[in-house]
């Protein structure tokens, strides 16, 4: 009898990062941990520090991501209950742009003495947003000079991005830029950790790094941006550029033996977690919307031509597989966003209430939502608490409500939120469809469509299209033992095609939310509104945004001079 074999996948979100032991042939999961990140993400003093840092940061301990390897891996085998010899292949997938500035020899700055006091040391994570100036800088010098790289990026720049990240160490961070001998995304350096070998992926430059295969990094635009910098962010950027799909190296005997795993293992080049997710869910064909749904959302299509779209987060061909243009866009704050208002907004009564029932506030919430019928809360929302990634771009946005009433609910309002985060995926697909890009079929995944009916059954209403839901919510986790059975090659047991290794792995769809057409009906006049609100606060009154976030950030006294100043 043959012997069964298996790739392992890992996952690194936000919070955590998940480790998962995939049997290649069936898809089936045999072992599986999670390792929450010890530090968490650091949004106000450095670790063992009492030194603050700037708002609007969000950094991570690298050594956090050590863990989940060092701990993670060996816990996953020995759940699964295999010989470590039938793994063949390993994939990695982490947030994108989350970026480490390292030394020659790939060690982060901040394991370093005399930088651990400088934030800049630390890793970046996405959604690090204290980089408005440079962002601003960026596009402001990008539209003047007609970039066309721009035209692949949605004619925009988020504050998420590696270049904004990378200009505010160099404009407020010069010492640790100089010290810095490459700045490297963490699923690159996680990988080259394993291999022994400088590797990046395609996937992430092109995302997220004004890169593409045709015309390389930008360089002239780059040196008229600031001499200095364009001179010399290009070699901290230096590596093995690969595409996914490929092999990116052997696992090293020092990190097989920290592992548990055969030297010599073949790893996979890594990808961005929910580029990651296209693989693990099965959807790799055109006209297919993915939506990769939990904190955040990101959305993902493949298309056989290349599509300028506003607003967009990005397009390169052979992002995630041969041959094919990988699309992204996002909304910014979704899992997050319902999970803030609950934690800040909702009252003691209801925690009361739910505690009573046996159940959690989030499900006492849905469940009193799931009476309301469309328009009957009388509110609008924008989901814009973290700023708007698609298709306006603007992390200096903030939410919206409208409606509210002596009389409102707590679940008036969640529903409210609910509804907004679907009007904005609706957005984005209007906008897709503009620019010739056919929208057939739509996907969820992640752990919010697992466990949310009411929420999914809001989108399938408001897109007037049919949902339908991944069985597992690792999609990411799944995509990259996807790359790792790929990478191992059909010579030691793997795939040689990355879709038939999906075919293989891929979970089936779980469940098909269908649109109700009286709650259509409804919806369509809605979106009428929520348009009118979404261009109102998100362009032809922007100021009154902008001014908004300075009274947040500013103190009380020049707070109140920047709000006199913006009127």
């Amino acid at each position: 009898m043959e012997m069964k074999k298996y790739s392992i996948g890992i996952d690194y979100g936000s919070e955590s990062g998940r480790v998962l032991v995939v049997d290649i042939a069936t898809g089936e999961i045999k072992g599986m941990q999670v390792i929450p990140y010890r530090h968490g993400v650091i949004t106000e003093t450095l670790p063992n520090s009492e030194i603050n840092i700037p708002k609007g940061s969000a950094l991570q301990h690298p050594n956090d991501y050590i863990e989940v390897l060092e701990e993670g891996v060996p816990a996953a085998i020995s759940k699964a209950g295999i010989n470590p010899e039938q793994i063949i292949g390993l994939g990695i997938d982490v947030t994108s742009s989350t970026l480490i500035p390292v030394d020659q020899n790939l060690i982060p700055l901040c394991f370093h003495k005399e930088w651990q006091d400088s934030h800049h040391a630390w890793l970046k994570l996405w959604k690090h947003h204290h980089t408005k100036t440079q962002t601003e800088k960026i596009y402001k010098l990008a539209t003047q000079r007609k970039e066309k790289w721009m035209r692949r990026l949605g004619y925009n720049i988020s504050e998420e991005w590696a270049f904004p990240k990378l200009l505010e160490v160099f404009e407020e961070g010069k010492a640790v830029y100089d010290a810095t001998t490459y700045f490297i995304e963490a699923v690159d350096w996680l990988v080259s950790q394993l291999t022994s070998t400088l590797i990046r992926n395609n996937c992430s430059l092109g995302f997220k790094t004004f890169w593409n295969d045709e015309d390389g990094f930008p360089e002239e635009f780059l040196k008229e941006l600031d001499r200095e910098f364009g001179s010399t962010i290009l070699d901290k950027l230096a590596g093995e550029v690969k595409n996914i799909g490929s092999r990116a190296g052997y696992l090293s005997k020092d990190w097989a033996e920290k592992l548990s795993l055969p030297e010599g293992l073949p790893i996979a080049t890594g990808i961005i977690d929910a580029h990651s997710a296209i693989l693990g869910t099965g959807v790799y064909q055109p006209e297919t919307f993915l939506m990769v749904m939990g904190t955040s959302t990101c959305h993902m299509m493949m298309h056989s031509e290349l599509k300028e779209v506003p607003g967009i987060s990005g397009v390169i061909k052979d992002g995630v597989l041969p041959g094919l243009y990988a699309y992204e866009a996002g909304q910014s704050a979704v899992g997050d966003l319902f999970g803030s208002y609950v934690k800040n907004h909702v009252p003691n009564s209801y925690y009361e209430q739910a505690q009573e029932l046996g159940v959690s506030v989030f499900n006492l919430l849905e469940e009193k939502a799931s009476k309301l019928i469309p328009g009957e809360n009388g509110m609008f929302a924008l989901d814009w608490h973290n700023g708007n990634r698609s298709i306006l771009s603007d992390a200096d946005l903030s939410g919206v409500l409208i409606g509210l009433t002596l009389h409102t609910k707590p679940e008036e309002i969640y529903r409210a939120y609910m509804e907004s985060t679907a009007f904005g995926a609706k957005i984005i697909i209007e906008t897709f469809r503009e620019w010739g890009m056919n929208v057939a079929k739509v996907v969820a995944c992640g752990g919010l469509p697992q466990r949310n009916a009411l929420l999914m059954q809001i989108y399938a209403d408001i897109l007037n299209i049919p949902i339908q839901i991944s069985q597992s919510e690792y999609a990411p986790a799944i995509g990259a033992a996807v790359l790792g059975a790929v990478a191992a090659g059909a010579e030691n047991g793997g795939y040689s095609d990355i879709k038939v290794a999906i075919q293989h792995i891929a979970p089936p769809f779980e469940k098909t939310y269908y649109p109700n057409e009286e709650s259509v009906a409804i919806y369509e006049t809605l979106f009428t509104h929520y348009k009118d609100m979404h261009d109102y606060f998100g362009v032809k009154h922007i100021n009154l945004m902008r001014s908004l976030k300075k009274l947040r950030n500013c103190s009380a006294q020049t707070s109140k001079l920047a709000f006199i100043e913006n009127k």
